[in-house]
């Protein structure tokens, strides 16, 4: 492989704010928001929408998106005129 070509790859934390879990892992994204974890160290935070924690799939639980505001600005957009 090339050197100097890829991406950092370091440690961050990944916050789903809608269930308020967070987790570490490795990935090349990177953020100016920064949280102290468990261990004392400050690493970025990337903030997320859904994760395993509160993706239907793994909770069993139904999760209701509002989808009229996308249809209704389809309408407008190609409605024949």
């Amino acid at each position: 492989m090339k050197k100097e070509i890829h991406p950092e790859y370091k440690e961050v934390i990944f916050h789903d704010q809608s269930s308020d879990f967070k987790f570490m892992t490795r990935s090349t994204m990177t953020s100016k928001d920064t949280i102290k974890w468990e261990d004392g160290n400050e690493y970025p935070l990337i903030k997320i929408e859904v994760s395993s924690a509160s993706h239907p799939f793994y909770t069993g639980k139904k999760l209701f998106v509002d989808t009229a505001g996308r249809v209704e600005k389809f309408n407008r957009k190609y409605k024949k005129k």
